[in-house]
C-alpha cells in the first residue's frame, strides 16, 4: 500500500481535527501533515476535508476513506501487539543445537526449562553440522573449539570441558594399562573417523600414536564414549563422564592440551527475547554445577559480537 503513510496521516487529522494534533501523535512536522493531505486529495481527485478556522472536518468522501483507515490502523496495532507478545512469550519452539557428547549434561537443563514453561516445545539438534543462527535454524548453539566468528552473533564462554584418557577394566584385563606416554603406541584406541578432526585432544593423540592404532573409529561422539566404556580401546571421554562409569579408569593424568572450550552462541536479533534469555539463565546456572563434574568455568571472557565468518569444524 504505497499511500498508507498519507492515509494514516489523514486518519489522524480526522481524529484530532487539527494539523497540530496529527503532527504530534505521528511525530512529524505540521508541514508534512499538510503535504500528505494535499498529495492524497490530488491523487484521489476529491476533497477529503473542509478547512476552517478551528481545523479540519472530513467530507463525505473523507468519512468513507477514514472508516477503512481506522479498521486498517486497528488491525496493524493488533498485529504489532501479537508480534511483540510472541517475542516476549515463553512458548512455541526453543531450538538448541549442541555436540552429541553433551546430551547427558543438557537433557536435565532442557527438561527443567520445559517444566518451568510447559508451553515450550524443545528441539535439541545434535551433530557436527554448523547450524546457521542467522537463518533461524536455531535459537541457541553450544559450540566447541575455537571461538565462533559468524557475523551478528553474541558469543559467550560457557565452560572449559576437561577430557580424560580412559580405558575400561575389561580392556585393561586383556591388554594391560599403558606404562607411560611412550607405551601408548603399543595399545588399541577408539577415535574419530575423520583423520583431521580438530578437537584439541584428538589432535594431541594423532601426534602421539600412529593412525593405524585407532582400531575403532566413528563419527558419533556418544558411540565413541560407549565404545571406550565397552572395552573396544583406550579413548577420550569427558571428565564428568567418569563418576557415573565406575568401570572406566584414567590411564594418564589430564593435560592442558586436552581441554576443549565450549561457547554459547545466539543471534543478536533473538538474544534479548524472553525465551532465549530465560534458557540462557538456566543454562549458565547449570554450568556452575558442571564445574563440580569435570568442567571448569572460564573467567574474564566478555560477551562478544563477532563479524568474521570462519567457524571451527568441531562446532554445532
Amino acid at each position: 500500500m504505497d499511500d498508507w503513510d498519507e492515509i494514516r496521516t489523514a486518519y489522524q487529522v480526522a481524529r484530532f481535527g487539527t494539523v497540530s494534533g496529527a503532527a504530534e501523535v505521528l511525530g512529524v512536522h505540521h508541514a508534512t501533515v499538510i503535504r500528505h493531505i494535499d498529495a492524497l486529495e490530488t491523487r484521489l481527485g476529491v476533497k477529503l476535508f473542509q478547512r476552517h478556522a478551528r481545523g479540519y472536518t472530513p467530507t463525505e468522501a473523507g468519512q468513507d476513506l477514514l472508516q477503512v483507515a481506522q479498521v486498517t490502523d486497528d488491525q496493524f496495532s493488533q498485529l504489532f501487539s501479537r508480534i511483540k507478545g510472541q517475542r516476549e512469550a515463553l512458548s512455541g519452539e526453543l531450538v538448541v543445537t549442541s555436540l552429541q557428547g553433551m546430551t547427558e549434561l543438557l537433557i536435565p537443563v532442557l527438561m527443567a526449562f520445559q517444566a518451568e514453561h510447559p508451553d515450550i516445545i524443545i528441539r535439541h539438534l545434535t551433530g557436527e553440522r554448523l547450524f546457521r543462527l542467522e537463518y533461524g535454524e536455531a535459537h541457541v548453539a553450544i559450540r566447541a573449539g575455537a571461538i565462533p566468528e559468524e557475523p551478528d552473533n553474541v558469543i559467550q564462554p560457557l565452560v572449559m570441558q576437561n577430557m580424560s584418557l580412559a580405558a575400561a577394566e575389561s580392556y585393561i584385563d586383556r591388554f594391560g594399562a599403558p606404562k607411560d606416554q611412550a607405551d601408548l603406541v603399543n595399545h588399541r584406541f577408539v577415535g574419530h573417523d575423520a583423520e583431521d578432526y580438530r578437537a584439541p585432544y584428538m589432535r594431541w593423540l594423532s601426534g602421539v600414536i600412529p593412525r593405524e592404532r585407532v582400531v575403532y573409529r566413528t563419527l558419533d561422539l556418544v558411540e565413541m564414549y560407549d565404545a571406550v566404556t565397552a572395552g573396544a580401546g583406550i579413548g577420550f571421554v569427558p571428565s564428568w563422564f567418569l563418576p557415573s562409569r565406575p568401570t572406566l579408569r584414567e590411564v594418564m593424568p589430564p593435560q592442558d592440551d586436552w581441554v576443549a572450550p565450549l561457547w554459547v552462541v545466539t543471534h543478536v536479533d533473538l538474544h534479548r527475547s524472553a525465551k532465549v534469555q530465560g534458557f540462557l539463565r538456566m543454562l549458565k546456572a547449570a554450568a556452575q554445577e558442571w564445574s563440580h563434574q569435570g568442567c571448569s568455568v572460564p573467567t574474564g571472557s566478555p560477551s562478544s559480537k563477532k563479524s568474521a565468518s570462519k567457524a571451527s569444524s568441531t562446532s554445532s
